[in-house]
């Protein structure tokens, strides 16, 4: 067997940690910048946006002149709702949303066609109930907002359930 001299010991151990230095910083590149998490308020603003504008356009497709006032004061919400949404990044993108709840959204027959009074109603109803949900935690201007968005939805379903 073949013995190793402490030079040659020496050397291949610096070879190797030297190796080992050189492939770590090789590897290690600066980490991007991380994005920061979107902001609560903006998401749930978008939300609330997306959620005004289906119920616009239902209140549009029954082409009804009684409706004609629920599709208006839908559209002052979304005006408003539109005019506190701050302007999106170049990348940003809509993700989940924060209240952790559905959208109210037409279904049934009413997805398909004209909506009868019935699923407006239940739509109204519906919304109304989200909104106490999707105060909690937001700024006391946003909350205000929504409990105002919210009584007027509770309001129409309770005139969407007498006759018109």
């Amino acid at each position: 067997m073949r013995s190793v001299s402490r030079r040659a010991l020496l050397r291949g151990g610096a070879l190797g940690a030297a190796a080992v230095t050189v492939t770590g910083c090789a590897a290690e590149k600066p980490a991007p910048p991380a994005a920061a998490p979107p902001d609560p308020e903006t998401l749930l603003l978008r939300e609330l946006i997306a959620s005004k504008e289906r119920t616009v356009a239902l209140y549009a497709s029954a082409a009804s002149a009684r409706l004609e006032p629920f599709r208006q004061r839908h559209e002052a919400h979304l005006a408003e709702l539109r005019r506190r949404l701050p302007p999106a990044p170049p990348a940003a993108s809509p993700t989940s949303s924060p209240s952790g709840s559905p959208v109210p959204s037409p279904s049934g027959s009413a997805a398909q066609g004209v909506p009868s009074v019935r699923t407006l109603r239940n739509m109204e109803h519906r919304a109304a109930a989200l909104r106490v949900r999707q105060i909690v935690g937001v700024s006391p201007p946003l909350a205000q907002l929504l409990a105002s968005i919210g009584a007027c939805e509770a309001a129409h379903a309770l005139a969407l359930s007498r006759p018109l």
